[in-house]
């Protein structure tokens, strides 16, 4: 067990090198893909769709199990145009206002910008404040 988490850790500090590395994490370069100033960062966000978009056919066809051994399974999403439309713009939002989405916001903190750290908790909270209020909310 302790073996595992030591790898799941080692693999997002590694994940956290490559973000700051490539100035994925880069307060500069998310302001300009929303000024539509540079390609970087949707190159970057485009790579990781069509990378995600491989793994996830990849499990599928090949039937690859978790590393728990428990089959990988891919529930279909309900169509719910509104509700991703909302999300993605508050998330959007959130993102142009802080300067960092949730991946890069840790490697932030690890990188030395100790101001994210009031984003973290931010973000901590508003998520625990949704799951008291997402049974009165429209899903």
């Amino acid at each position: 067990m302790i073996v595992r988490g030591i790898g799941f850790l080692l693999i997002g500090v590694l994940f956290g090198i490559v973000l700051i590395k490539s100035e994925a994490a880069s307060w500069f370069r998310i302001i300009e893909m929303f000024e539509f100033k540079s390609f970087h960062m949707y190159g970057i966000i485009g790579s990781a769709v069509i990378l995600g978009i491989i793994i996830i056919k990849g499990i599928q066809k090949f039937k690859i199990k978790s590393f728990y051994g428990a089959p990988i399974t891919i529930e279909p999403k309900e169509n719910g145009t509104v509700r991703y439309l909302m999300g993605g713009a508050f998330f959007g939002l959130g993102w142009a206002l802080t300067g960092a989405c949730p991946g890069p916001m840790f490697a932030l903190a690890g990188a030395g910008f100790y101001a994210i750290l009031i984003v973290i908790a931010s973000a901590t909270f508003g998520t625990f404040l949704y799951g008291l209020l997402k049974d009165k909310l429209p899903h």
